[in-house]
This record gives structure tokens, C-alpha cells and sequence, in this order.
């Protein structure tokens, strides 16, 4: 229903534009483009921090005793061969 709702908005808008002369058509089309563009980058930063907020961030610690095992590992394979 929403998605109706906007679509006949946006085809009554459009022809409100198209009739109106061309500076002040251009000007408000570009402000609602404009609006829209940064609407949609605020909601993208808005979604990133959520999923930031839920997912565990490793302490130093655990990442260096991480890399000392790989290296160890690396180390151990390479007297191997």
C-alpha cells in the first residue's frame, strides 16, 4: 500500500514539474534528488553501525597469540620440509 501511496506521489509530482518553468523545476527536482542521495547514505551508516554494534572485535592480545601460532606453525612446517 505504502509502495502505491508512492508511486502516485511521485506521477503527480512529476507532473507538476513538467509544467512548472524550467529554473524552478530543475531546482526542486535537484533538491529532492539531492535529499534522497543523502537520506540513503545516512540509512547505509546507520546499517553499518548495527551490524558493527553485534559482531565481537578481537583484543590484541588474541590476535597477537593468534599470529604467534601461525608463525609457529609456519616455522615448525618449514624444518619439516
Amino acid at each position: 500500500m505504502y509502495l502505491l501511496l508512492s508511486i502516485i506521489l511521485s506521477t503527480i509530482l512529476g507532473l507538476i514539474l513538467f509544467y512548472m518553468p524550467a529554473q524552478a523545476g530543475s531546482i526542486i527536482t535537484f533538491g529532492i534528488v539531492i535529499g534522497c542521495l543523502f537520506r540513503a547514505v545516512y540509512l547505509l551508516h546507520d546499517i553499518q553501525k548495527r551490524i558493527a554494534s553485534k559482531i565481537p572485535k578481537k583484543n590484541i592480545l588474541q590476535e597477537t597469540y593468534e599470529n604467534h601460532q601461525k608463525k609457529r606453525d609456519k616455522d615448525k612446517n618449514s624444518y619439516l620440509s
